[in-house]
């Protein structure tokens, strides 16, 4: 039985807010579903996540659910006839002052009043995800005037980016603080936070999670430039559970050349530093239209899997697009073609390095004995909070996880994290000298295993408790277990 290790989060939109819509995508391989916050009202939103909850359970799975704040896109406002012609070498002024629907070929409102604070001379502005090109000449209060470099059409609310990052707008919003109080009132398990410049962004929302008695899991967007230096990048991984490789604007303030290898990096450091890592942004852009993907998509998630990352996300595709779970079976195929390369199969992560927690011990320890003990099927971690099933799976290996758990948050949660599966497991109900039976018993009729091949369990002495992961078991399957 081959077991996708690479999870794939799908965004859902008008093509998918019917339970049948739902099932279809759930059945097809999705394991999180990403509400986005840049559309909808509340109440949308609570209703595509009850779908998705009695979807999920109609499939007989576990599918998580991802809220993803708006943040502080800065876009122009409108225009009279919603679309104006740029042409080369023109004027053209960004005035917040104007009227948001008073736009026209030489200027256009702004909902970012503090634009020309932010600018100088020189400043290179890219509208429309690049394809405007806007020199600025100078700035006269929050009035920015520039210099058209590349023209083309450009429509109502296009975004706009600085070349080299550097805007001061701040990662959470009036109506991003609304919506992650929405997303908490939901129960989703993981909040994306938008635009994120440092660790005090991933704090400020965290303190704001607290305080609403939440306990979801926090993703940093990392889509500006100022975010990947060495040092921040560090500090908003540590300040949070996850890590988005928003590949839109990133790409935009930093260049295309450049985003490949700056992928490769955010995906290799958030995994040496324990934290889980999603890769987004037109994985499968053509299917919005196509039944297929292109070869060069193809190789886009492919090369994903190989960097490690936890998951690849479909945004518009899933969204809006015509054939939303037909993309989710071809990303699906994809990743499972590429986790047979070798490359994915075993792991150097921290062989070199001291380790200070116990549970981190065990779990490196299962990793090293499942990459290399002849006749390892599986391995068992009982769990309360998933932390030592995400420490497994930092370490690359074609054995697959299975989170033993009998906290429906965690069953949710563990859906993100690579390699790992989760099932319903409550240890309390269970004798405990035959607890690991019955464990192993449950995969081998599921037809995980069979008879002769050996399986680790993790856990700790007491089953009950949260953390304490202190002990690692061989078992060969057919034997009395105990």
């Amino acid at each position: 039985m081959q077991l996708r290790r690479t999870k794939i989060v799908a965004t859902l939109g008008p093509a998918t807010s019917s339970i049948e819509d739902l099932r279809g995508i759930i059945k097809a391989g999705t394991d999180v579903v990403r509400l986005n916050f840049s559309h909808g009202s509340a109440e949308d939103h609570k209703q595509r996540a009850a779908n998705v909850l009695a979807a999920a359970e109609q499939e007989g799975r576990h599918v998580a659910l991802l809220a993803d704040l708006q943040g502080p896109k800065v876009r122009v406002a409108r225009f009279v006839n919603n679309k104006v012609m740029l042409v080369a070498g023109q004027e053209f002024v960004l005035d917040p002052s104007m009227d948001g629907e008073a736009g026209t070929e030489n200027a256009v409102g702004l909902d970012f009043p503090e634009l020309g604070k932010d600018l100088k001379a020189g400043d290179i502005l890219l509208l429309d995800d690049g394809r405007i090109i806007l020199a600025v000449t100078r700035t006269e209060g929050n009035k920015v005037f520039t210099t058209v470099q590349v023209g083309g059409p450009l429509s109502n609310n296009k975004g706009i980016n600085l070349k080299g990052g550097g805007l001061s707008a701040a990662a959470l919003t009036d109506k991003d603080r609304k919506d992650l109080l929405t997303a908490a009132e939901i129960g989703v398990d993981y909040i994306a936070i938008s635009f994120v410049r440092n660790a005090e962004d991933m704090l400020e929302a965290r303190a704001l999670l607290e305080a609403a008695n939440s306990d979801a899991s926090l993703v940093a967007k990392i889509e500006r430039a100022e975010a990947i230096e060495p040092n921040t990048l560090d500090g908003i991984i540590q300040a949070s559970e996850a890590v988005m490789v928003a590949r839109g604007d990133l790409a935009v303030e930093i260049g295309d050349a450049a985003l490949v290898g700056v992928q490769k990096d955010i995906i290799k450091r958030a995994r040496q530093l324990n934290r889980v890592v999603i890769t987004a942004t037109q994985m499968m852009e053509s299917m919005i239209e196509s039944p297929m993907p292109t070869r060069a998509e193809v190789s886009d998630v492919a090369n994903a899997v190989l960097d490690g990352t936890d998951a690849v996300m479909l945004s518009a595709e899933t969204a809006v697009g015509d054939f939303p779970s037909q993309t989710v079976e071809a990303m699906a195929r994809v990743c499972l073609g590429a986790e047979k390369h070798p490359s994915t199969l075993r792991s150097s992560h921290r062989i070199d390095m001291p380790v200070e927690a116990i549970d981190e011990s065990v779990a490196l320890g299962a990793i090293y004995i499942a990459n290399h003990l002849q006749g390892v099927k599986a391995i068992i971690s009982m769990t309360q909070t998933g932390a030592t099933p995400l420490l497994m799976s930092r370490l690359s290996s074609g054995i697959p996880i299975f989170a033993y758990t009998p906290v429906s948050a965690t069953q949710r949660r563990v859906c993100l994290y690579r390699g790992v599966l989760t099932q319903v497991f409550d240890s309390e109900q269970i004798e405990n000298a035959a607890i690991n039976q019955v464990a192993v018993d449950e995969l081998k009729a599921a037809g995980v295993v069979t008879d002769g091949d050996l399986v680790l369990i993790t856990k700790g002495d007491y089953t009950q408790a949260h953390g304490g992961t202190n002990t690692l078991k061989v078992i060969r399957v057919g034997n009395n277990i105990r």
